[in-house]
């Protein structure tokens, strides 16, 4: 899996881009199939940064995620929140398709038989 760091309108320091990869590699228990992430630092405005977090797994699309906040950790961690939560209800629309197990179906049949 690769992980991209860049930055729009400024630079990021190595400390900042090593704490940004760290907190974006636990996106990758969510989902098996990441291939790639992609964050982007917009530092356009000082007063309120912007992070944008772009997620490719195998046999699904793009999970995209931007965030606007006072400083840059909390936009990050923000964008890292919502794509979570994409991640998550893409698994369960995977594992969700099947129906309910036998042992989990009610017991109609032995009601009527008593």
């Amino acid at each position: 899996m690769q992980i991209n760091i860049s930055a729009r309108h400024g630079h990021l320091s190595t400390q900042t881009q090593a704490l940004v990869a760290e907190k974006v590699e636990k996106v990758k228990k969510f989902l098996d199939r990441i291939t790639s992430i992609v964050v982007t630092c917009d530092l356009e405005h000082r007063d309120a940064p912007e992070a944008e977090i772009r997620v490719t797994a195998e046999h699904a699309g793009e999970f995209v995620a931007t965030a606007r906040a006072d400083n840059l950790l909390a936009a990050l961690d923000s964008a890292i929140h919502k794509v979570e939560q994409q991640l998550k209800k893409h698994k369960e629309k995977l594992t969700d398709y099947r129906g309910p197990s036998v042992k989990h179906l009610p017991l109609e049949a032995e009601t009527e038989n008593e």
